[in-house]
């Protein structure tokens, strides 16, 4: 069926909230929550501002949609990743891998998380700490299976951990623009595994302390 010239064309609801987050995504990551409007985002979308007004009631919300879909796609890459092999030199590997991954998506969402410049905002700065906190503690977790640390010192490692990878994730996509993504990914690895794979159990703390 033919769509009326200058008509928005009728879409399942869910199809077009979709649409309007992709829309919102591409114009909050070009130019920054402050200088998007919302003006901005129905041109990209096609439709008219009314139209995105019926779904979303104003920038915040389509801002707060978009940092919650980040949100979710970082804590379930790393979730995936800490669960990927029963080899912890490989769990860290793949970890640190999901960082790469997640900032090398071409859809930019990582800006909305690790450089929003809407942190002054309380709920983005709550969204933001839960999803950092929700990281964390998914590796600690883990790390007091594999070294039997206590959970407090497992999730200070867990914390450096996911700082160590991010800040290498965009290092490596600000300045390593000659090193393919898997050979930049597999070196911090490297270099975390050999930090933390050397870490010692409960036991041995407590075998260095008497």
């Amino acid at each position: 069926m033919a769509t009326t010239p200058g008509r928005v064309q009728r879409l399942p609801r869910a199809q077009r909230r979709t649409q309007l987050l992709s829309a919102a995504q591409r114009v909050f990551v070009e130019k920054g929550y402050h200088a998007a409007a919302m003006e901005d985002i129905a041109d990209e979308a096609g439709i008219s501002k009314p139209v995105l007004y019926q779904h979303f009631p104003g920038k915040l919300d389509l801002y707060l949609a978009l940092i919650d879909e980040a949100c979710s796609r970082i804590q379930d890459l790393v979730v995936a990743a800490l669960n990927s092999s029963d080899d912890p030199k490989e769990r860290v590997y793949a970890t640190i891998a999901a960082f790469f991954q997640f900032v090398g998506e071409a859809d930019g969402g990582y800006r909305l998380i690790f450089e929003s410049d809407l942190g002054n905002e309380e709920r983005v700065r709550e969204r933001l700490a839960f999803a950092e906190n929700a990281v964390c503690e998914a590796i600690a977790d883990r790390i007091t299976k594999d070294t039997d640390l206590p959970h407090d010192f497992a999730m200070f490692l867990g914390i450096a951990l996911a700082g160590m990878a991010q800040v290498s994730a965009r290092a490596w996509l600000d300045h390593g623009a000659g090193i393919p993504q898997d050979d930049a990914a597999r070196a911090a690895g490297h270099l975390a595994w050999r930090g933390i794979g050397a870490y010692p159990s409960r036991a041995t703390m407590k075998d260095r302390q008497s």
